[in-house]
């Protein structure tokens, strides 16, 4: 698997199925922005290493996923903005997407996730 900072070179993957595009946050920097001061993205964000996030200074609500270091899901919520996400011990990683993504991709916690 190789993952990139590239936003165009990576897709978030379930089943075979690719879910969305997705956006690597790996740096201290990209991390620390991730998706404040956008009115919105298409696709998701992923801030490795993560384990947990705010919405400090966001214009819109987010579904928060939770990964663990095999890339499992181990928590899924969202959150309006403003607001200081939970923090998951045993996450190694943290995708972000608009409110309602998650369900609409129908991830629920136990699933593996690639990135491709």
């Amino acid at each position: 698997m190789s993952v990139t900072d590239d936003p165009s070179g990576n897709w978030l993957v379930h089943d075979g199925r690719v879910l969305a595009t997705l956006e690597i946050a790996s740096t201290r920097t990209t991390r620390r922005k991730g998706l404040l001061h956008r009115e919105g993205i298409d696709g998701a964000m992923l801030l490795t290493p993560a384990k947990s996030v705010h919405t400090f200074g966001m214009r819109f609500a987010i579904d928060v996923v939770h990964l663990d270091k095999e890339r499992r899901v181990v928590h899924l919520t969202t959150m309006k903005p403003n607001r200081l996400g939970r923090f998951a011990f045993c996450a190694g990683s943290v995708i972000e997407a608009e409110a309602g993504a998650a369900r609409r991709w129908g991830i629920v916690i136990g699933d593996e996730l690639e990135i491709r």
